[in-house]
């Protein structure tokens, strides 16, 4: 196997697909009631850009819970979500964002490896890529129960493609997201921050966050760009 020189690492959310539905939040807001009795909502939780799990957490402090029963309880909440979410997803090939398919297909064929980086559980998050028809783009993935932050996802997920020899030493990496969570991860992480305006937050607003580049929707991206040749 040859490895690649440019892995290529994607948020979900806002970046690959959008308007998905609330199939998602009330497979969460489910699942801690199925587990806790605790009748939670997302609705005061900003979770754009939030790991399912600390969504999860947010919940059910709201409604009172310490850190130790989200603790021991958070288990039990993650599978049962994902559970419930596989049985729910609806048809998302209508959903995938703007330049998405071509822009896959030009960076396979160009032999870039591409991988997922998302605050997703990783059932949830497979299944939407099987939904949206994108799933066999994808050779890896970073979830939301792997890591405590974002950073620590791309870090993984880094690693696991070398583990798998899919990503030379010294490839490329570049991380693609529409959230300033995800220009974050990439800072921190020490690749190259791409940020799409196709999520709730405005070119503007991504602007504020000075990523490496910045884009409309992925129509826009060039392929020299994350392959640097």
């Amino acid at each position: 196997m040859n490895s690649a020189r440019a892995l290529v690492l994607f948020d979900i959310d806002g970046t690959l697909i959008r308007k998905a539905g609330g199939h998602h939040r009330a497979a969460l807001e489910d699942a801690v009631y199925r587990v806790t009795g605790l009748r939670v909502s997302t609705a005061d939780v900003p979770v754009a850009g939030m790991l399912d799990r600390d969504i999860i957490a947010a919940m059910m402090r709201a409604r009172g819970a310490g850190a130790r029963r989200i603790r021991e309880e958070m288990p039990a909440i993650a599978a049962a979500a994902q559970r419930l979410y596989v049985r729910r997803c609806p048809d998302l090939r209508g959903k995938v964002c703007p330049g998405v398919r071509p822009l896959l297909r030009r960076l396979r064929r160009s032999g870039v490896v591409l991988g997922l980086v998302t605050g997703n559980l990783s059932r949830i998050g497979w299944k939407k890529m099987e939904r949206s028809g994108l799933r066999e783009a994808f050779s890896l993935g970073a979830f939301s129960e792997m890591a405590r932050d974002r950073a620590g996802l791309v870090r993984i997920a880094m690693r696991e493609a070398r583990r798998l020899g899919l990503a030379a030493p010294g490839a490329r990496v570049s991380l693609i997201g529409d959230h300033a969570n995800d220009i974050r991860a990439a800072r921190l992480s020490g690749v190259q921050a791409i940020a799409v305006a196709t999520g709730i937050l405005s070119l503007a607003e991504l602007s504020a966050h000075s990523p490496d580049l910045l884009l409309p929707d992925l129509r826009a991206l060039p392929i020299e760009a994350v392959t640097g040749v």
